[in-house]
């Protein structure tokens, strides 16, 4: 629905790249205020313009924020408050992650992700949800995945973090439903961004393939794509959606069970 956003203020932390700068693209061009927040500043500058190209320039902020320190997320709050005057959506999807072998996982490894996904969403959604409680209203979108409840091999650190983040999720919907906020989390599927790449997930067009044959819907999904549902929680037409997980993964998460041993026997 074109302008259904209008007049709201959404943050979205992680908007200078990827599935955060299209869910932020999405939202500024269905008519709200947009704020996008990373720590590298030269990711953010670009997206502010771009994101400006569908909206007013005046309706689009960038702030640097490494949401690992509450003094620099509670300054993106301070500075979208002094823009906008309210918060509406928050949308927590800074994230790190890499691969490794847990016996290879180190101290530090360990501490950078976790302090990044279940701190990090932490001060954001509390520094936040004071403003929401103060107004009466508000909605928080976790981004997770999957192995937060399935598990993977390589993946102990984010998977511990984002089964965390999904707890906090049920946790705060649970709290501060009588406040007018809806807390929800979404666990998109696989996609081919640049971060990705760099984790060497989708470096070759044969790991691709790998990929997309383990999908049962054959194929891996688009930013653009997981922005649209991002919306839709994020909408409205969510209204009594609280405390839930979205998966949109093509079916990947369920396994294919049967069929592979099939197609194993045949081979």
């Amino acid at each position: 629905m074109p302008n259904q956003f209008e007049g709201q203020v959404a943050i979205v932390t992680g908007g200078g790249t990827g599935l955060g700068k299209a869910m932020a693209l999405n939202l500024a061009r269905n008519g709200a205020k947009v704020v996008i927040a990373s720590r590298k500043l030269e990711n953010l500058n670009p997206a502010k313009e771009e994101i400006a190209k569908v909206t007013k320039a005046e309706q689009v902020i960038a702030c640097q924020t490494d949401v690992r320190d509450p003094e620099q997320v509670q300054n993106l709050i301070n500075q979208t408050k002094e823009k906008f005057g309210r918060i509406d959506i928050l949308i927590n999807n800074a994230a790190g992650n890499f691969a490794v072998p847990s016996e290879k996982l180190t101290p530090n490894g360990w501490k950078a992700v976790v302090e990044i996904v279940l701190n990090g969403t932490w001060f954001c959604s509390s520094i936040a949800g004071q403003e929401m409680i103060k107004q009466g209203s508000g909605c928080i979108l976790n981004i997770i995945a999957t192995y937060a409840w399935t598990g993977a091999p390589g993946v102990v650190h984010s998977a511990s973090a984002k089964a965390g983040v999904l707890a906090m999720t049920r946790t705060l919907a649970a709290e501060w439903g009588h406040y007018g906020i809806r807390v929800n989390a979404f666990a998109p599927g696989a996609m081919v961004t640049e971060a990705a790449s760099k984790n060497l997930l989708f470096d070759t067009e044969k790991a691709q393939e790998q990929v997309r044959k383990k999908i049962p819907l054959g194929r891996v999904t688009s930013v653009e794509e997981m922005a649209e549902l991002a919306a839709f929680l994020c909408s409205p037409k969510a209204a009594f959606i609280t405390g839930d997980v979205m998966t949109a993964d093509g079916g990947n998460w369920l396994g294919r069970g049967f069929m592979d041993l099939m197609e194993h026997a045949s081979g």
